[in-house]
């Protein structure tokens, strides 16, 4: 990962999201295509880390096993000085021994107070709100690009000089 090397700390929320595929169009007598969303799926698996009101990283996801989960957030996380928040996904239990782990059950609720994973559902809408509306497609061998630009200009949202900041950042 990128961004400066820093490591994301505090309050950190986790998700996996599937990017790619022709857009779901339920209840439509004429459309054949399986729609199956998430795992099981040929989208691909992208999996990212948001702070509470701070920086965001994510990748196309190799693999969305325990050991692949636990890997990535190894590379993201400050795991002495943080508290993941994750949804139910059974691959985050592996992170349990390595550092305090919050889960919320979205069969039951989406947030129980301080308890949710909106953040980086928020930042998923951005990904694929790109890929319909500005890119139009995303692929494979593209995709980690457009991934980073997505985490740099979501990164960037709060800098009033943006512009600037990624001319020096080409420039030099």
């Amino acid at each position: 990962m990128t961004q400066g090397d820093r490591l994301l700390s505090g309050l950190i929320e986790a998700d996996e999201t599937y990017v790619g595929g022709k857009p779901r169009r339920p209840n439509r007598k004429d459309d054949h295509t399986p729609s199956t969303p998430g795992r099981g799926t040929k989208k691909t698996a992208v999996i990212g880390a948001v702070e509470r009101g701070g920086q965001v990283m994510a990748k196309v996801a190799t693999a969305l096993t325990g050991q692949g989960l636990v890997k990535f957030l190894k590379d993201v996380l400050d795991l002495d000085d943080a508290l993941l928040l994750t949804d139910e996904y059974p691959g985050y239990r592996a992170v349990d021994s390595r550092l305090p782990h919050a889960v919320i059950n979205h069969q039951e609720q989406y947030a129980d107070g301080w308890l949710h994973t909106n953040t980086i559902e928020g930042f998923w809408a951005l990904i694929k709100r790109a890929w319909y509306g500005s890119h139009h497609h995303y692929s494979p061998l593209y995709m980690p690009l457009y991934i980073a630009e997505t985490c740099w200009k979501y990164n960037e949202r709060k800098n009033p000089n943006a512009f600037g900041t990624f001319l020096r950042g080409v420039l030099l």
